[in-house]
């Protein structure tokens, strides 16, 4: 299948085409560093981070010197922000604590990433009853001051340094979390995901292999910004006395220290409080300028807007549809009967897809076309066994080669699926992970469903690239997606479908995005594949020109239904459908009047969470009447191999002096 374990995967934050080894990305990280910003917050850093190490190692005997005769002195050459109440130097002492501070400091920043990232990909692990729990949960969390949760922890874990650095690790935990999931969320929802589940492949792996390379720059960038909101919270326990303990200490010991003599040297206070701010500020601006380098946006950019769900109407379950005449054919690949999929709803259940009927014989190629909306990639998905679990997937029968898909299945289905079916998606760049090389992600169907080693199977990946005319193919396989053209990443798609033995190639609109000379050369490649193999296809498009000049059949999808089954040969010629006859009027041709404004179908779209009673197209139908609106006409042949949806199938249609259609006519 190609889709399996990594066939795509786009960064749900960044741009795809900086994935991989990119050279500008270098560039990107000096052109930062040479911003005031950047600088500012290198040099701060750097500087954080050598106190850190040799501070304590130059100057902690001297900071733990007590002189009884020099307490509570003021600023002074000797000592610059004075003494404290046994006469140790508090500029020192500042000094020494900031191995310690940031020590404590990252330490709470790693648990909260940690427990971030464990609560925020749970619901991919666990599942959507699970998942959903965890996610309540974090909500909740979320929904605390974060200040508020460290001291809840603080008491709770007891006081002390470690109590403090748990203390601060799970209160920011929360707010990763939430991070975490709308990133994963994001990613997980991209066409190889779901052909990894397919093909059997682990949640687990999942997440490892294609779901964290895709977000670890803005979890990395946004970790960074967290250590300095950890540093200042560890600094707030501490001053309120529930972080270090005498006799150790820290930035915000010192200030607590310092304010009780606060009104005799205000610069006992004044030392730990410039630390603590210098170097919140340091990591803070570190993390800005990392976002900038890699394109990612600082957390309070990072909204997560709940998504409004629309009330769903009950859809009304149209006539059932005639068997395709084809379905009786002792050479069939696919038989679709009576399929429904649904999605949950607020109030009640929306149906994209309704009753749609269709076979599919072995060399035939069958074109599906319609406007958006209109359910073609949700059958292909469905049939493939790609949607999610949210999806509700029902049909009287759903086989491929004899194998029933409705019913339970396990590796047995995912190894028929995966090397008799392939799937082309429609992007070529979404269709592969861009943190894998090309060659590695078409090897991994071969190894895992073929039972390859490492070796045959980059060499499978070698000779399939090289069937799908792509040149110089042993280079190929060790270049990233964003090194590929537009073009070459749409034939390598291709060629990962055919590295198992597909018999049936699902095409959801494969030359989208191309240029028309590469457009035909895809679809050449596509034709070439089906009569080499004898290889059923499905062709998803909008575009009813090239439909009709790839496929045999063509089905005319409206509002979920199949509302037009008819040979390709008669799409121009012998449509019976009104919207057919539209769809086909709406397309340009040689013989189009350029001083007459272009043909098309007036009103929208049905939308799938509200259907009307009666025929969905009445309210666009030049020919609907009272029967239209009330009653939903079946999908029914007359004997042929064309079968139509439409209570006046082949009526004539009123046309204006031009030949168009009077309700297809839009004023200009």
């Amino acid at each position: 299948m190609a889709g399996v374990d990594g066939i795509a995967g786009v960064d749900a934050v960044s741009d795809p085409s900086r994935a991989g080894r990119d050279p500008r990305r270098a560039s990107r990280w000096a052109g930062v560093v040479r911003t005031p910003l950047g600088l500012a917050a290198v040099v701060l850093t750097l500087a954080l981070l050598v106190l850190a190490v040799v501070a304590p190692m130059l100057w902690s005997a001297d900071a733990s010197a007590v002189d009884t005769d020099d307490i509570l002195a003021g600023p002074s050459a000797e000592h610059w922000a004075g003494t404290d109440n046994l006469g140790r130097d508090i500029v020192l002492r500042t000094l020494v604590a900031t191995r310690l501070s940031i020590g404590l400091a990252l330490g709470a920043t790693a648990i909260a990433v940690v427990v971030g990232l464990v609560l925020g990909t749970a619901p991919l692990l666990l599942g959507r009853r699970a998942g959903r729990a965890v996610v309540a949960g974090v909500n909740v969390a979320v929904a605390f001051p974060g200040l508020l949760l460290a001291l809840f922890f603080a008491v709770v874990f007891g006081v002390g340094a470690t109590g403090a650095v748990l203390a601060v690790g799970f209160a920011g935990a929360p707010s990763f979390a939430r991070l975490v999931q709308t990133l994963v969320a994001g990613v997980a929802a991209h066409d190889y995901v779901s052909a990894a589940r397919v093909a059997g492949v682990g949640e687990l792996r999942i997440l490892v292999r294609h779901v964290l390379p895709n977000i670890a720059e803005p979890l990395i960038v946004n970790a960074t910004i967290g250590a300095g909101s950890a540093l200042l919270s560890f600094a707030g326990l501490s001053f309120l006395g529930l972080g270090v303990q005498a006799p150790a200490y820290d930035w915000g010991r010192l200030l607590f220290e310092g304010v009780g003599s606060l009104y005799v040297n205000p610069a006992a206070a004044f030392a730990p409080g410039a630390a603590v701010l210098l170097a919140g500020l340091a990591l803070n601006l570190l993390g800005e300028s990392a976002a900038k380098a890699v394109g990612v946006a600082s957390p309070g950019e990072l909204s997560v807007a709940p998504r409004r769900r629309r009330a769903a109407r009950a859809t009304p379950l149209p006539g059932p549809a005639e068997p395709d005449p084809q379905a009786d054919a002792p050479d069939l690949v696919l038989d679709v009967r009576d399929l429904h999929v649904g999605f949950p709803a607020r109030d009640g259940r929306v149906e994209p897809v309704r009753g749609v009927t269709f076979a599919v014989r072995r060399g035939e190629a069958v074109g599906i076309v319609g406007e958006s909306g209109s359910g073609k990639s949700l059958t292909a998905l469905a049939v493939a066994q790609l949607l999610d679990d949210l999806a509700d997937v029902r049909a009287e029968r759903l086989d491929v080669l004899g194998e029933d898909l409705t019913a339970p299945g396990g590796e047995s289905r995912r190894h028929h699926l995966g090397t008799s079916l392939a799937m082309v998606f429609q992007d070529p760049m979404s269709s592969f992970n861009p943190t894998t090389r090309v060659g590695a992600q078409l090897a991994e169907v071969a190894r895992h469903h073929q039972g390859m080693g490492r070796r045959e199977a980059m060499d499978r990946a070698v000779d399939r690239l090289a069937a799908v005319r792509i040149d110089d193919a042993e280079r190929r396989v060790r270049q990233y997606p964003h090194e590929f053209s537009g073009g070459m990443r749409q034939r390598a798609m291709i060629g990962m479908g055919l590295m198992g033995s597909p018999e049936l190639v699902i095409a959801d609109e494969p030359t989208t995005a191309l240029d028309v000379t590469v457009q035909q050369q895809v679809l050449d490649l596509l034709q070439a594949i089906r009569r080499a193999d004898d290889v059923a296809l499905v062709l998803i498009s909008h575009d009813v020109t090239v439909v009709g000049d790839v496929c045999d059949r063509v089905l005319v999808m409206y509002a979920g239904r199949v509302v037009e089954d008819l040979p390709a040969t008669g799409l121009t010629t012998s449509a019976r459908h009104p919207y057919t006859r539209a769809l086909v009027a709406a397309v340009p041709t040689m013989d189009t009047d350029l001083d007459r404004p272009l043909t098309v179908i007036p009103g929208r779209p049905v939308d799938p969470a509200d259907v009307p009673v009666g025929c969905a197209y009445a309210a666009r139908c030049p020919l609907a009447s009272d029967r239209c609106r009330a009653e939903d006409p079946p999908l029914a042949g007359d004997g042929t191999a064309h079968r139509v949806a439409c209570w006046h199938a082949g009526d004539p249609i009123d046309v204006d002096p031009g030949g168009r259609p009077l309700a297809q006519v839009e004023a200009t």
